[in-house]
């Protein structure tokens, strides 16, 4: 049985309010598909942490992982 490619995204911390939960805005840049211009693209994702101290303007690097909750699927695997 051959192993999955875990996805990996590097972003920053905007939001530390919840206990072991952070939301992390991962931009990206792809083009346009009819105006072929660049347009950027961010997304929020919400990320659990088990030790560390993160805080708001911290650049991580968050791993995908199995469900923790509702809404929570990612995992902080370091600072970037």
């Amino acid at each position: 049985m051959e192993k999955k490619h875990k996805r990996n995204f590097i972003g920053t911390i905007v939001s530390a309010k919840m206990q072991k939960t952070v939301v992390v805005r991962v931009d990206r840049v792809t083009m346009h598909p009819m105006y072929h211009k660049r347009v950027k693209i961010s997304k929020r994702f919400k990320a659990h942490y088990d030790n560390g101290s993160y805080s708001v303007g911290d650049k991580v690097t968050i791993e995908e992982g199995r469900p923790l909750s509702k809404e929570v699927r990612w995992i902080i695997r370091s600072k970037a």
